[in-house]
C-alpha cells in the first residue's frame, strides 16, 4: 500500500470540509490540520481555496462518472445506479449544492468541460431511446438525473415526506417505476 501524497491528503480533507461548510465556510486551516501538513501546502499544491474546491469537485464528478456510466442499454437500470450512487455519496450531492450556491448564474471554471460531457450523455440516451439528439433528449436525461438524485439531495424533506417505515429500496423501485413512465413513448 503506498503512502498518499499531500496532495491526495489535502483533497480528501477539502472533500470532507467543503461538503459540509460549501466554499464560502471551509477554513484552509481545518483542511490543512485534517491533511496533516502545513496550509503553505495547500497554496503551493493548488494556488487557492477555490482553486482547490474546483479540483475536488472535478474528482467527486469524475468518480461519479465512472460509478454511473452512460445512458446505454438498460436506461431504468441507468437511474437504478443513480438513485444507488447518490444514496452512498451523499458528498456528491452536497459538493454540487455548494457549488450551485457559489456560483449561481455565473459560468463554472469548467463549464465547456463539462457541456461537452453532458452532451455525450445526451447522444448516448438519444441513441437509445431511438430519436435525435436535442433539447427533448435533454430536458429527458436532466429529469432523470434530477428523479435519482432528489432523495438524497434533500434528505430533510425525504425524511419529512416519507413516512418513518420507508424502506430506501421501495423508494428505489417507485422512482423506477417513475423513470419508467416518462420514458414511456407518446
Amino acid at each position: 500500500m503506498t503512502a498518499l501524497s499531500t496532495r491526495e491528503k489535502l483533497l480528501a480533507a477539502a472533500r470532507d470540509e467543503f461538503a459540509a461548510y460549501g466554499i464560502a465556510g471551509a477554513r484552509v486551516e481545518r483542511i490543512a490540520k485534517q491533511a496533516g501538513v502545513n496550509k503553505e501546502r495547500l497554496y503551493g499544491n493548488f494556488g487557492s481555496k477555490e482553486k482547490l474546491f474546483e479540483a475536488v469537485v472535478s474528482q467527486a464528478l469524475a468518480e461519479h462518472t465512472e460509478a454511473v456510466g452512460q445512458p446505454s442499454g438498460d436506461l431504468l437500470e441507468y437511474v437504478g445506479r443513480l438513485f444507488d450512487f447518490h444514496r452512498d455519496n451523499p458528498q456528491v450531492l452536497r459538493l454540487m449544492l455548494w457549488e450551485a450556491l457559489h456560483y449561481g448564474d455565473g459560468e463554472l471554471p469548467d463549464e465547456q468541460t463539462r457541456a461537452g460531457h453532458y452532451a455525450d450523455k445526451v447522444e448516448t440516451l438519444a441513441s437509445t431511446l431511438g430519436t435525435e439528439p436535442g433539447t427533448r433528449a435533454a430536458v429527458t436525461m436532466l429529469f432523470l438525473i434530477g428523479l435519482a438524485a432528489w432523495p438524497s439531495a434533500v434528505p430533510q424533506l425525504t425524511r419529512t415526506v416519507l413516512p418513518e417505515s420507508a424502506d430506501m429500496t421501495q423508494v428505489r423501485a417507485q422512482v423506477i417505476d417513475l423513470a419508467r413512465r416518462m420514458l414511456r413513448p407518446e
